[in-house]
């Protein structure tokens, strides 16, 4: 005599009328999308409030920084400026109402000049510049000894032969600086095209201590580990629906004997 059975997969969490996925995977996921929110939008708030962006619109720092490069700058005060830093500035006798970007060569109480052997000479001591272009020697600018008054910066593009730097206003009151008081912000790294963090400009490190860093590596992990937790936590529920509906109870007659 024949028969007819059904065969029942295994399955778990009811019938499968309930919400999709297990209770404790929902409330994880709702508390990964908030702590994705938090970090996303509190890192974003913490770079506006650090960084700035900015365009720089010549080729004077090239190859470190090319011309329509994209760059971000963290907001410094004057003091906290070092030899070997690039930052951005605002100084109406060199551009009148317009921003520039150098690299700091020489501090308030130092004597600069150049060349001794090729290279640029900061307080008797020869600097070693990777950043410049390949094939470029410090000799392009030729300058004559000049000591920096205390609060003010020595200023020169990466660039030297094209660059209107410190070199081009030996001439002025100011004797080529700069109050550090106008630098607005340090710039960090170069972010379109996304060629990263400024190299340390170690050639100083002689001289003293450099600058470290802001934050910005930082900001940036924790944006992006709060857009995967936004995402991640998103998608749980159609994954266990996708998943949870492979797993539901499927009948299927089994054949007659």
């Amino acid at each position: 005599m024949g028969e007819s059975t059904t065969r029942t997969a295994p399955h778990s969490g009811g019938t499968g009328t309930g919400p999709v996925g297990s209770r404790t995977g929902q409330r994880l996921s709702g508390l990964a999308v908030a702590l994705g929110i938090v970090l996303f939008l509190g890192a974003f708030a913490w770079g506006a409030v650090l960084y700035r962006p900015y365009t720089v619109p010549t080729s004077s720092m090239s190859p470190t920084i090319a011309a329509g490069d994209r760059v971000m700058a963290e907001r410094v005060d004057g003091d906290e400026v070092r030899r070997g830093d690039v930052v951005v500035f605002k100084d109406t006798a060199w551009v009148s109402n317009a921003l520039v970007v150098k690299r700091v060569v020489a501090v308030g109480g130092d004597t600069v000049s150049c060349c001794t052997k090729g290279k640029l000479t900061v307080n008797g001591k020869q600097i070693d510049e990777p950043y410049l272009p390949a094939g470029s020697v410090a000799e392009d600018k030729v300058i004559p000894t000049v000591t920096v008054p205390k609060g003010r910066l020595f200023l020169l593009g990466d660039e030297r032969q094209g660059s209107l730097d410190s070199t081009a206003h030996l001439s002025d009151a100011a004797g080529g600086t700069v109050s550090q008081n106008a630098v607005r912000a340090r710039v960090d790294a170069v972010v379109w095209p996304m060629n990263g963090m400024l190299k340390k400009p170690t050639g100083f490190q002689t001289l003293g201590p450099l600058s470290t860093p802001g934050p910005l590596r930082t900001i940036v992990v924790l944006i992006v580990a709060g857009a995967v937790l936004v995402l991640g936590g998103g998608a749980y529920g159609p994954i266990a629906q996708r998943v949870g509906g492979r797993s539901r109870t499927r009948t299927e007659p089994a054949r007659a004997h």
